[in-house]
């Protein structure tokens, strides 16, 4: 007990005045005191909230109920929150944590995504609320650097500590017996935790011994229906939805986006109709609605488990002319339209790429731009494949709303552990190309090189003497939550840098674009010429589900003997675009410039596409008729 209490800060003469406080709050009740009253009365935002100061249950009114579940005295153990961003989900969890700290102390399991996150979250998230509300100052360690009670992974306070782990942290997720646990983003989580297991699973076993007086809290924007953990959890539970009145004939709704309408053209004007009456709800009625609100189960449930949908529309920090113009914005191009359901709404979205694209289809659609590039590409990217016998590259230009062009795709013939062919490839990257449009010629902006296989230092030793032109060695990484460019260069060598990639989000990106008919956002060109080996290539992996500890996990596959260098450099490619953007590139803000540019030649009748194309040229093969 002495370590204890030194652990948290305490002089060895308080210790007796310290054991004796535990032991009597050890004796008390829970307090009859909600989640929710706590926070009116005691949670203060800080400055660098969007809403600084007391914090307003009544802002947002559905956040009640999932706190007031948290409380000790209401007899449900989980409460599963799928949500929308901007509803209050984190603040949610941190007022639990004050009022755990407060009124309730014991040992609190709080489990982000990654250990980088936790990293992140801690001075943003965690210290604010300590030092913000009162309360809770005298109660936690103060931070000081020879103590281990107040660390970033560690809160210290009177009856318990808070504990912050990542979900890629199977030593973490173990470490500690905690009666509360509170699970954020879990659709973020790995699949496995590095071997041992689902961390959803391993992060609930902390709490076993508190069954009947723990509880648990997963939060979370869901994501691909089928494969989303949050949308299982909520499943599982009785599937509360917030249901308002109509203003004008009283009858309850759900607030649902495909009751969102617009007069044709301006989406500024978005508004709801009613599902009863078809009266017209514009924000201020819908925010008036919200606020009397109320949740219903929609399902059974089991008793300890209370589910709560909060959807976008719920939200008071966002009008429906908002939500409306960004829909037209992303709503053509799958990967972005995707995003806005998840984060903005959300909603789970319905896989696309769960089977490939039609290879033939994309064949009978080659188009003759000349030997420009065509008016719509703003930017030029290279992904680059390295095999035992050769390289492979394909360059890629890309205009406004990620647009694009295939400008040229090329194998060069050699062994990549000698130097011709890697002077042959920078020979090759070293071109610039001339526009469509009265501008300077084009070169490539960014290259990615893929380090896997037999010949990574060579790779890395041709990156590492171009990384002034932006040429990066990069690696695939598969698996769900995975970005398709990293946050931070993943490993350094003395001045040798590798980016690790997420190819498995690439690649559903990219055949949801390939199945686009309609050119636009995420639409994809091909020239005449290209034959139908390449796009053979392109469309030869599928995704397959298969369940690693009972948990299913979406995986690409390809028939055995097939080829896939087409899909792979296409990959890096567009991995080297999001690149750019992490470096701050504005793709459409470059388009728009690009775009008051005037072409080179007039074309001698109206242009049918922003690349100004022809008429799709048809190429018959023995290939295509199998």
């Amino acid at each position: 007990m002495t370590e204890q209490a030194a652990s948290i800060g305490l002089a060895s003469a308080s210790v007796a005045d310290w054991a004796d406080t535990i032991w009597r709050r050890g004796l008390m009740p829970d307090p009859a005191l909600t989640v929710s009253e706590w926070a009116d009365t005691h949670r203060e935002l800080p400055p660098s909230s969007a809403e600084p100061g007391r914090w307003r249950t009544s802002r947002l009114p559905f956040l009640k109920e999932p706190m007031d579940c948290l409380s000790p005295s209401c007899p449900i153990e989980r409460v599963v929150v799928m949500k929308a961003a901007q509803v209050g989900g984190t603040e949610c969890a941190l007022n639990f944590v004050g009022y755990a700290i407060h009124h309730v102390p014991a040992n609190i399991m709080l489990v982000m995504p990654s250990t980088e996150m936790v990293r992140r979250n801690t001075p943003t998230r965690i210290d604010p609320l300590i030092e913000h509300t009162p309360v809770l100052r005298d109660l936690v360690v103060p931070f000081r650097s020879r103590d281990g009670g107040n660390s970033m992974t560690r809160k210290a306070f009177v009856g318990g500590e808070l504990l912050m782990v990542g979900a890629n942290s199977p030593l973490g997720l173990r470490s500690l017996p905690a009666r509360f646990i509170l699970l954020d983003e879990i659709d973020a989580y790995p699949a496995d935790a590095e071997g041992e297991g689902d961390p959803v699973a391993l992060a609930e076993r902390a709490a076993i011994t508190y069954r009947g007086r723990r509880k648990i809290l997963m939060v979370s924007t869901p994501t691909v229906a089928s494969f989303s953990r949050i949308e299982k959890a909520y499943d599982e539970s009785d599937q509360r939805k917030w249901f308002v009145p109509c203003m004008e004939c009283g009858e309850h709704q759900v607030l649902d986006w495909i009751n969102v309408q617009w007069p044709e053209g301006r989406r500024d004007l978005a508004h709801l109709v009613c599902v009863h009456c078809g009266c017209i709800i514009d924000d201020a009625k819908r925010l008036a609605m919200v606020a009397r609100g109320e949740w219903r189960a929609t399902a059974p449930g089991d008793r300890k488990a209370a589910g709560f949908h909060i959807g976008g529309l719920l939200s008071p920090f966002h009008t429906m002319p908002e939500l409306a113009i960004e829909h037209g914005q992303v709503h053509g191009d799958p990967p972005r339209h995707k995003a806005f359901r998840n984060i903005k709404l959300g909603e789970l979205w319905h896989d696309e790429a769960a089977t490939p694209p039609d290879a033939l289809g994309l064949f009978e659609r080659l188009e003759d731009w000349g030997t420009d590039l065509p008016a719509g590409v703003v930017l030029l990217t290279a992904g680059v494949d390295t095999q035992d016998d050769r390289l492979e590259y394909e360059i890629v230009g890309w205009g406004r709303d990620e647009e694009s062009w295939s400008i040229e795709h090329r194998v060069i013939w050699g062994d990549p552990a000698g130097p011709e062919v890697w002077k042959a490839l920078d020979h090759d990257l070293r071109r610039s190309f001339q526009h469509a449009r009265d501008v300077a010629n084009m070169p490539i902006r960014a290259v990615c090189v893929d380090s896997g296989g037999h010949h990574t230092a060579s790779v890395y030793r041709f990156a590492a003497e171009r990384t002034a032109r932006r040429v990066w060695a990069i690696k695939g990484r598969g698996g769900a939550g995975v970005p398709v460019w990293p946050r931070r260069p993943s490993r350094k060598r003395g001045q040798i840098t590798m980016y690790l990639v997420g190819v498995d989000a690439a690649k559903e990106a990219l055949y949801a674009r390939l199945k686009r008919t309609e050119v636009g956002p995420g639409y994809c060109h091909f020239p005449a010429g290209r034959d139908a080996e390449y796009f053979q290539q392109l469309t030869s992996e599928s995704l397959a589900t298969r369940y690693v500890k009972g948990r299913p996990v979406r995986e690409w596959r390809k028939p055995p003997g097939d080829r896939n260098e087409a899909l792979d450099v296409r990959v890096y490619a567009a991995a080297a675009l999001q690149g750019l953007i992490a470096l701050g590139v504005r793709l459409n803000a470059e388009a728009e410039a690009l775009e008051a540019v005037p072409l080179r030649h007039m074309p001698a009748g109206p242009a049918t596409s922003a690349a100004s194309r022809t008429m799709p040229t048809v190429i018959r093969s023995k290939w295509l008729g199998r």
